[in-house]
């Protein structure tokens, strides 16, 4: 397998799973910007969306998105308990979390990475955004992982999208629930590994 990835991207997701499982792989670096890959193709040969992350298998089939993605790869183990089994109501319940992180998290935040956002629409994010965070607050107050104590790909997820609030001024010390459950998964040895692989990669150009 080959996993495509820019750094401080949402690619972190799967491959901290990739870690966790023990599987062997391939990492390509991409630059957002050029498209340019680290093996010195165009990126948008092997996904034409052109965004991280992307998953090519052997046979050279290529999956995208990143909760497809990290489904995938939890399913090549499923005695690691990454996700539970498919056609469970716990497998429904992790993809209600997986969509919940995707379009309220993940795409909540997405605008306010532009500067030229204007401050008043800014506001209505952040407002909205903390009304999702009391939630996630909420269910980590009895829970160590989203699924309960078991860690799953959507804690993987949740984790990433979370990497990117200190850059947007948003403290996550306001919900400590939060807050602990970062620390939590952030000394996983598959974070520090994952870290580790990514920075061994050259940038590219």
């Amino acid at each position: 397998m080959k996993l495509y990835f820019a750094s401080g991207t949402c690619s972190f997701s799967p491959h901290i799973i990739l870690q966790e499982l023990g599987m062997p792989y391939d990492l390509v670096r991409v630059n957002n910007k050029t498209k340019e890959t680290s093996e010195g193709n165009d990126f948008r040969t092997v996904n034409p969306k052109g965004y991280v992350a992307a998953l090519q298998l052997e046979t050279g089939t290529v999956l995208t998105e990143g909760p497809a993605i990290v489904q995938y790869l939890a399913d090549l183990k499923p005695e690691t308990g990454l996700a539970p089994a498919n056609g469970t109501f716990a497998r429904s319940q992790l993809q209600e979390w997986l969509s919940f992180v995707n379009s309220e998290i993940h795409a909540g935040v997405g605008p306010l990475f532009n500067p030229a956002f204007p401050e008043e629409a800014r506001t209505i994010f952040k407002d909205k955004l903390a009304k999702r965070l009391d939630l996630i607050a909420d269910r980590l107050a009895d829970n160590a992982y989203l699924m309960g104590n078991t860690f799953t790909v959507a804690d993987a997820y949740l984790f990433t999208v979370f990497g990117w609030f200190p850059h947007l001024a948003i403290d996550l010390g306001a919900w400590p629930a939060i807050a602990e459950y970062v620390k939590r998964i952030e000394a996983r040895p598959s974070v520090a590994a994952a870290r580790a692989r990514e920075a061994d990669i050259a940038l590219v150009a």
